[in-house]
């Protein structure tokens, strides 16, 4: 199926898509900082710059856009290009989450939606809690 916007225009829309700070990083920072949790953001030293990070124990968390890293991969049928472009997404994934395990990283990964969403957020902040000081 092909863009139904124009290059230049496409290429705005895109620009305008952050890869930091998303709303979901800013609640588990807010939730993390609370609780008196110390972490690096954007680590940029480990593999894959995770977006919360304990250098010293060597943790690190992704907090992964459901879009960009495939949580509903099997909705994107005949749309050729974003599914390619979504399984280099988790295969990036995969290859970076292996890259920390063998530097000795323990790695979580947890969905932007699932901190964003009501329902489920504190049990996802928890997780992130636990994991960081287990």
């Amino acid at each position: 199926m092909p863009d139904i916007f124009s290059p230049s225009k496409r290429s705005e829309i895109m620009a305008k898509i952050r890869s930091k700070n998303s709303n979901a990083e800013k609640i588990a920072f807010r939730y993390l900082r609370k609780e008196g949790v110390y972490f690096q953001r954007h680590y940029k030293k480990a593999a894959g710059s995770p977006d919360i990070a304990l250098p010293r124990k060597k943790k690190a968390v992704f907090i992964d856009g459901d879009f960009w890293h495939g949580r509903h991969i099997e909705r994107m049928n005949g749309r050729e290009y974003w599914h390619a472009k979504l399984l280099s997404n988790k295969e990036r994934d995969k290859r970076v989450d292996a890259e920390l395990a063998d530097s000795g990283w323990k790695c979580l990964r947890i969905w932007e939606s699932d901190i964003v969403r009501k329902s489920s957020q504190l049990d996802s902040l928890k997780t992130i809690q636990k994991f960081l000081a287990g």
